[in-house]
C-alpha cells in the first residue's frame, strides 16, 4: 500500500506504540522516526546528541515554554538563539527538524509533539495508542525483566513526563481524544490489529472521509455523503447512525470474526 500521509504517534508507555509504528512503516514502505529524529536534530543543529537524549520528552516550566514559543514565532537565526538556555535550543532544533522531515514526504514520527509541530500539514494524521494498566505492566515487566511494582513505577513516571511535556508545548491535552484524529486501544486490538486498523483509517482519510468519533472496538463511525450512502448500501450492509448535516450522514461499520481481509479491502476500494 502506498501513502501520501504523515503519521504521528502519541502513546502511553507500554502500549506498544513504537512497535506498531515500526510495523506500520514496513507495511507502507516509509521511514519511522523515533530516536532517529533526535540524531538528525543533533546533526543539523550542531548540538550534542546527548543533550537531546537528556531532554527527550521531558517537561520544562511554563515560563521557559513562553520564551521558547516567542522566540520560535520570530525565528531563531538571530543572536538570541545563542543566548538561550539549552532546553530551549533543544526544543527549537527538534521542532524544526520535525517540519523538515515532514516536508520530505510521507513518514511516521513517534512522540515529541510531532502532531502539534505539523498542525499546518493537511496530510498529517495523528493517532494515540493506549492500553489498560495491567496489559502495560505485563509488557514492560517482560521486556525489561522487572517486577510488577517496578514496572508500574516506570509507567507512571514515564507517562507523567510525556503528558507534562505535551501539555506545555501544545495547546492540547496529552491522551485526550479531542487532541488526535484517532485513538486506538492497542491492548484490545493487539499489534497486528492496530496496524490493520491504521491501514484502513489511512485509506479512508486519503479518500477524504472523516471519523465521527473514536472507537476502540470493531465498530467505526464514518461521515459520508448521502449519495455515497445510497451507493454502498446496494452492495454492503451498513447501518445509518444519525444525520450529520444537510448532505452527510454518519454510518456505523462493523466487522465480525467471519469478515475476511479481502472483504475489508474490497469495501475500502468501493469507498
Amino acid at each position: 500500500m502506498k501513502t501520501n500521509t504523515i503519521i504521528t504517534i502519541g502513546r502511553q508507555y507500554g502500549s506498544a506504540g513504537r512497535q506498531i509504528g515500526r510495523v506500520l512503516a514496513e507495511e507502507l514502505g516509509i521511514k519511522c522516526y523515533d530516536k532517529e529524529l533526535l540524531e538528525r536534530a543533533a546533526k543539523e543543529s550542531g548540538l550534542c546528541e546527548e543533550l537531546f537524549e537528556n531532554h527527550d520528552e521531558k517537561p520544562t516550566n511554563s515560563f521557559l515554554y513562553s520564551l521558547v514559543m516567542d522566540t520560535y514565532s520570530f525565528g531563531y537565526t538571530s543572536s538570541a538563539f545563542s543566548d538561550m538556555p539549552i532546553n530551549q535550543k533543544v526544543f527549537l532544533a527538534q521542532f524544526e527538524t520535525i517540519k523538515k522531515i515532514a516536508a520530505e514526504g510521507p513518514c511516521i514520527m513517534i512522540g515529541r509533539c510531532a502532531d502539534y509541530a505539523l498542525a499546518d500539514f493537511d496530510n498529517c494524521f495523528s493517532v494515540f495508542f493506549h492500553a489498560d494498566l495491567q496489559t502495560r505492566i505485563r509488557r514492560i515487566a517482560k521486556i525489561y525483566d522487572l517486577t510488577d511494582a517496578k514496572a508500574i513505577d516506570r509507567i507512571i513516571k514515564t507517562d507523567k513526563k510525556r503528558s507534562s511535556y505535551y501539555n506545555y508545548y501544545t495547546s492540547k491535552r496529552w491522551g485526550d481524544a479531542d487532541s488526535y484524529d484517532l485513538c486506538i486501544d492497542s491492548g484490545k486490538m493487539g499489534v497486528d490489529g492496530s496496524v490493520e486498523l491504521m491501514l484502513n483509517a489511512i485509506q479512508l482519510k486519503e479518500k477524504g472521509y472523516k471519523f465521527f468519533m473514536d472507537s476502540d472496538t470493531n465498530q467505526q463511525f464514518i461521515i459520508v455523503k448521502d449519495t455515497k450512502l445510497q451507493e454502498i448500501r446496494q452492495k454492503y450492509g451498513v447501518t445509518y447512525q444519525q444525520r450529520y448535516d444537510e448532505t452527510h450522514s454518519v454510518i456505523r461499520l462493523c466487522t465480525s470474526w467471519a469478515t475476511k481481509e479481502e472483504n475489508v479491502k474490497a469495501f475500502l476500494q468501493d469507498m
